[in-house]
């Protein structure tokens, strides 16, 4: 279902919205849907984060480590690899 909408926009905004509409080859009603659809969907991104940061800060982690397995080491671990790996590949280089 669609429902059609009045709204007051300045010339600026329009002659705006008309340029980008022309060079992304949609029409203005298009665009400004698309321009909301992304707004929201950048609101509702935002409102996850924040409370996945107050979450955090209810419950901190002291360490990297959950019940996967200790993070910290297992990024240690792979550093290492991947930096031996890159120094094997330039020595062959050579």
């Amino acid at each position: 279902m669609r429902t059609q909408t009045l709204v007051q926009l300045t010339d600026e905004l329009v002659d705006q919205l008309d340029g980008r509409a022309r060079r992304l080859g949609v029409s203005r009603s298009r665009l400004i849907r698309d321009l909301l659809e992304e707004s929201l969907s950048d609101e509702r991104r935002l409102e996850t984060t924040r409370r996945m940061v107050e979450g955090y800060e209810r419950v901190p982690q002291e360490e990297a480590r959950d019940e996967w397995g200790d993070l910290d080491a297992w990024t240690e671990i792979n550093t290492r690899r991947n930096l031996a790996a890159l120094a094997a590949e330039e020595e062959q280089s050579w």
